[in-house]
């Protein structure tokens, strides 16, 4: 299990309505894409982060090692925006409005990430997708999703023993024996996978499997009240950043 679905499964609102964490962490999201990216975007980080170590319960080494793979797509996607190609200064060459457009831009995704990840944080896939069926979502669209969601894990964990023995046997002392326990590795893991999925469709022929897979999903009310917060969480930012603003220009 990865660090984050681990951290899912134990957080403090495990037994919350994924909707209402939905409205929490999308909320957030698209409050850092809409609202100007100083201050809304740093105050919608803050907040963020804010619910991340509090009351959600993220430890904050867990929220960095999670946070840093998206921060650096964010970073990657700016950096093209310090230069020009192709203008009278030269093939490439500083652009003129660069750094603003790249600060911008990494502010808005930096805080738009860590409204994913609280959502993420906090809602297994075991609690969302069989609840994603019952709103409407195609029955077939959700199964392939639980599927892959399982067999994922299932690679992971046959890589993460195939890299073991390939370790022990000594297949990476060298660059040349390191590549080939790499190509080992790719060829196994595919033949793997093959057979985990015909042992999958086998297991589901046998038990009667007629299109649906039908799981118990833990009983979980919304809570008036926690919408509640969030809207107020979320107005108040928005008010905050127009005020900021103004008080700026």
């Amino acid at each position: 299990m990865l660090p984050i679905d681990a951290a899912a499964h134990g957080s403090r609102w495990r037994g919350r309505h994924p909707g209402e964490k939905a409205a929490l962490g999308l909320g957030l999201t698209v409050c850092a894409v809409a609202l100007p990216p100083w201050p809304g975007a740093v105050l919608v980080a803050a907040a963020a982060v804010a619910v991340l170590l509090g009351p959600a319960g993220v430890a904050p080494r867990r929220l960095w090692r999670a946070w840093r793979i998206p921060l650096g797509f964010c970073v990657t996607g700016a950096v093209p925006l310090l230069f020009a190609v192709g203008g009278p200064d030269g093939f490439v060459a500083l652009a003129p409005d660069g750094p603003p457009h790249a600060a911008r831009l990494l502010l808005r995704t930096s805080a738009a990430s860590l409204g994913v990840l609280l959502f993420a944080f906090t809602t297994p896939m075991s609690d969302l997708l069989p609840r994603l069926a019952r709103a409407g979502v195609p029955g077939p669209v959700v199964d392939v999703a639980l599927v892959m969601y399982r067999i994922a894990f299932l690679l992971l964990d046959a890589v993460h023993r195939i890299r073991q023995a390939q370790a022990a046997r000594l297949g990476h002392t060298t660059r040349a024996a390191a590549w080939r326990s790499l190509a080992g590795l790719a060829a196994t893991a595919f033949v793997r996978a093959f057979d985990r999925a015909q042992r999958l469709q086998t297991g589901l022929a046998g038990r009667g499997y007629d299109g649906t897979l039908r799981v118990l999903v833990p009983p979980a009310a919304v809570s008036v009240r926690f919408l509640a917060a969030t809207a107020g969480l979320l107005a108040g930012l928005v008010a905050v950043t127009l005020v900021l603003e103004r008080s700026v220009l």
